[in-house]
């Protein structure tokens, strides 16, 4: 059963955030104008202060509660999700997953076009029914009280609210990041209810386990992708080697600091964005400040960087050994800053691969660095599903 859930911020949780960063104390930040030692400190400042004076929160909590917000306990676990009736003759049911750093709100850009395509130079028949959780232990999915759930779990989770809270018997689905990884796993467990899959992301659902494909899986005219995932990979790791090891002692320090908190995700925003060292070319102040916020007001930073933790200790095991693992329809998006690059032959071995385009820009991030490619992109896949 869903509910109606409002956003509304307690004042005092505001007042004790701008107290905080108004008595943040920053460490001395030497030779680090190219960020090679992580966050550079007077971009932090920079973007601190406007938290304090231009940013305002209300405008964008009302902007966040213009869409149709709910709240379902799903197996114990509170899930807040939008959900967006399609404005058309036959709208297909559309979850959109998101991963870390992310929140829901990377999707902001992409539910009136996907949801209402006549209203944004579409057309109708392009419509989808569109909803947007958060990831459990993410933003208003909280608070999160249970251990064990990763991907493969909220993939079963997305199942349960798509099929028995909302009544679809079948639906389709995207997703970056980890969203990728548990909309690949809807495609490889339950594809009986899946019209089709489309992953801003690929990655092996056994990659904690066994890693990803090897130089010698890319055929010769591919080495440059195994090549740019190595390069990306080395401003990727160090966050996943703390948050699959020790996530509660960092997360310490980010629940006590906004500052800290800010700066932990604002590096991950910088790098693996299509930003080329100029966060905003691809966010705004106001986009930072959105996600920040969103996990301050929360509390989720704690339970964001457990997924991680829980993804390492809770192993993916396959549900079939048929091939393709993934046996639901699927499109795949290659956005050339992306951080990893798989091989053509895996993807078509790996997944039912009925589509795949590549991207002239973007990275990570692309429902916020590119909406208008991954709306058309989604549309046109879709369309030959209908």
């Amino acid at each position: 059963m869903k509910t109606p859930f409002e956003i509304s911020v307690p004042q005092s949780t505001l007042d004790d955030l701008r107290d905080r960063l108004r008595r943040a104390r920053l460490p001395l930040d030497v030779a680090n104008d190219d960020w090679r030692y992580g966050t550079n400190r007077a971009y932090l400042e920079e973007l601190v202060a406007y938290w304090l004076d231009g940013y305002d929160w209300r405008g964008h909590e009302q902007a966040m509660n213009a869409f149709a917000n709910f709240r379902a306990d799903i197996d114990g676990v509170p899930i807040h999700f939008v959900h967006e009736p399609g404005r058309g003759p036959n709208p297909i049911p559309l979850v959109l997953s998101h991963g870390w750093p992310w929140t829901y709100w990377d999707f902001h850009k992409v539910i009136g076009p996907l949801s209402d395509p006549a209203a944004h130079g579409g057309d109708p028949a392009d419509s989808f029914d569109v909803v947007v959780p958060s990831l459990p232990g993410f933003g208003f999915s909280t608070p999160l009280t249970r251990t064990g759930i990763e991907f493969s779990r909220t993939a079963d989770m997305w199942v349960a609210l798509m099929r028995d809270v909302l009544g679809y018997d079948r639906f389709a689905a995207h997703g970056g990041d980890w969203g990728a990884l548990v909309t690949a796993q809807l495609g490889h467990r339950y594809p009986e209810h899946l019209i089709g899959i489309h992953l801003g992301l690929c990655f092996p659902l056994d990659f904690f386990s066994n890693g990803l494909p090897t130089e010698d899986d890319y055929p010769d005219r591919e080495k440059h992708r195994y090549h740019h995932t190595m390069k990306r990979f080395e401003v990727a790791t160090s966050h996943v080697a703390v948050q699959t090891t020790d996530p509660q002692t960092l997360a310490y320090a980010l629940e006590d600091s906004p500052v800290g908190l800010c700066a932990w995700i604002l590096e991950r925003r910088r790098s693996w964005s299509d930003a080329n060292g100029d966060v905003e070319s691809r966010f705004s102040k106001d986009d930072l400040l959105t996600t920040m916020t969103l996990y301050w007001v929360t509390e989720s930073i704690v339970s964001s960087m457990r997924y991680y933790w829980e993804a390492l200790h809770n192993l993916w095991s396959p549900s079939h050994d048929r091939w393709p693992q993934v046996e639901a329809p699927t499109a795949i998006s290659l956005w050339p800053q992306e951080l990893a690059h798989m091989p053509t032959p895996f993807m078509e071995r790996y997944y039912n691969l009925q589509r795949l385009t590549q991207m002239p820009s973007g990275g990570h991030f692309h429902p916020m660095e590119e909406p208008e490619r991954l709306v058309e992109d989604i549309r046109a896949f879709y369309r030959t599903l209908r």
